[in-house]
């Protein structure tokens, strides 16, 4: 079955997909005007200074920095420490270039997802604010296409339970293993506990985590790289260089190295950067309807530095701390020249490349990141999942998604995962499809909607 799985997984992620992903980032930049980079100012002002008199007279569960903070848990996670190495181990420098070209365009594929979560956001009969894809898909589109929002509500419960839940808390799992000498079955325990306290109480409490853990956690690593890069001051102008030399060109073999070609830039570039930052697969969508604003406009702008924030800022950290410290390449290092083991996985060889300049603290640092990230991508992911089930089922049904889902927590920390992952990434794939086919049906929308927020006769920020 894993066989096949992954058999499958390797023509859903294959070019098709990829080109379907990109193709739409590029399509809806063209029609939105490179929205992503005139008016990105403007979108992190939204985020971190808002207008608090919009915020307190707008319908919502949520402001928008929580919607946001909300969103980052999600995406900041294991993808933006051991998939950015995994992508320049394997693709070589060049592929952090393709990462940034894919998480630019992918801001305003994000974009578009919250815009239409507020534009067809609903209420549930206890009174919270519900959107997603299958609902702007089922009522934008019409009756006739309610199978892809079915379809996308499956595969998102599904997600959830894998990459989002149990596939983090494994990860989770194995560093309180490896760092801190603690049982896998005894760290399940704690995280069963946990969770079930702060999902159970709604959607406020998960925010409220999100708000506090999200900004601490990326504080500590990103100004833990930011330390390494200056103490390798010297390298940073090479490592640069690395990155957009190898962009185009390809990296030839030395010593231990087998080079790399520009196509398996592009392919890790690309594949890693959408793993990291979700564009595409409308998960900003399931909770960006929560927010309190006055307008779509205004969360879909907060969205769309979601994905700057963890593509542009997170991920060129970690690809930096790669590159100045030559932990990239298994042949020695071509900017300075270290020997490592070449069998290191992607997590441990971040943790490394952290502890080369940092020591021990270097590598609890990162140990530290991994739980963290991934506790706070489990509550994130839970939202995702169970506002799909509730589409599915009913909101007085989603207790019993809680339930699996718990259970599902404890389950990755003592359980060999290779068959959920490859499940999970199949699930992803296929939400990832209905999603993007709304965005470009309803792409004429997205356009109205923005242009009515943007004309100077009714806003001022010009």
């Amino acid at each position: 079955m894993l066989e096949s799985l992954n058999k499958i997984n390797a023509v859903l992620w294959g070019a098709p997909s990829l080109i379907l992903l990109v193709g739409t980032g590029l399509f809806l930049t063209f029609v939105l005007k490179g929205l992503q980079f005139s008016k990105l100012g403007h979108a992190f002002k939204l985020a971190f200074v808002p207008n608090k008199k919009d915020t307190d007279e707008s319908e919502g569960d949520i402001s928008n920095f929580k919607a946001l903070m909300t969103s980052l848990a999600g995406m900041i996670g294991n993808g933006n420490i051991a998939g950015v190495a995994t992508a320049v181990t394997l693709g070589g420098p060049g592929a952090v270039f393709w990462m940034w070209v894919v998480g630019l365009l992918g801001m305003t594929t994000k974009y578009a997802e919250a815009l239409l979560a507020m534009k067809y956001r609903d209420k549930n009969p206890i009174g919270e604010y519900i959107s997603g894809p299958m609902y702007y898909i089922e009522k934008g589109l019409g009756p006739k296409f309610k199978f892809l929002a079915i379809a996308f509500a499956v595969f998102g419960a599904f997600a959830a339970l894998g990459i989002g839940n149990s596939v983090q808390s494994n990860t989770i799992a194995d560093v309180m293993s490896t760092s801190f000498n603690v049982q896998g079955f005894i760290t399940g325990i704690i995280l069963v506990i946990l969770i079930s306290f702060i999902i159970f109480g709604g959607i406020k409490r998960i925010s409220d985590v999100a708000g506090f853990f999200v900004p601490m956690m990326a504080i500590l690593y990103i100004g833990a790289s930011i330390l390494i890069i200056i103490m390798n001051y010297d390298k940073i102008i090479p490592a640069f260089g690395l990155i957009f030399e190898h962009a185009f060109t390809p990296v030839s073999a030395a010593g231990g190295f087998s080079g790399i070609v520009v196509m398996q830039a592009v392919q890790h570039g690309v594949s890693k950067g959408i793993f990291s930052n979700e564009a595409g697969l409308g998960t900003v969508a399931l909770i960006s309807g929560n927010a309190k604003t006055s307008h779509p406009v205004i969360q879909a702008l907060v969205a769309m530095t979601g994905t700057f924030i963890v593509t542009i800022v997170v991920c060129t950290m970690t690809a930096l701390v790669l590159l100045v410290t030559g932990f990239w390449d298994p042949s020695g290092g071509l900017l300075s020249g270290v020997s490592h083991d070449p069998g290191l996985e992607a997590g441990a060889l971040t943790s490394k490349a952290f502890a080369s300049s940092l020591g021990i603290i270097g590598e609890y640092v990162v140990s530290l990141s991994v739980i963290f990230f991934g506790f706070s991508t489990i509550i994130a992911w839970f939202v995702y999942g169970a506002k799909c089930f509730e589409y599915l089922f009913g909101v007085k049904l989603v207790v019993i998604y809680a339930v699996i889902y718990v259970v599902a927590t404890f389950v990755g920390t003592v359980a060999n995962l290779r068959l959920v992952w490859a499940f999970a990434d199949m699930a992803n794939a296929l939400m990832m499809i209905p999603n993007l086919i709304g965005l470009l049906f309803l792409f004429k929308v997205i356009k109205q909607e923005t242009d009515d927020y943007f004309k100077p006769s009714t806003r001022e920020f010009k």
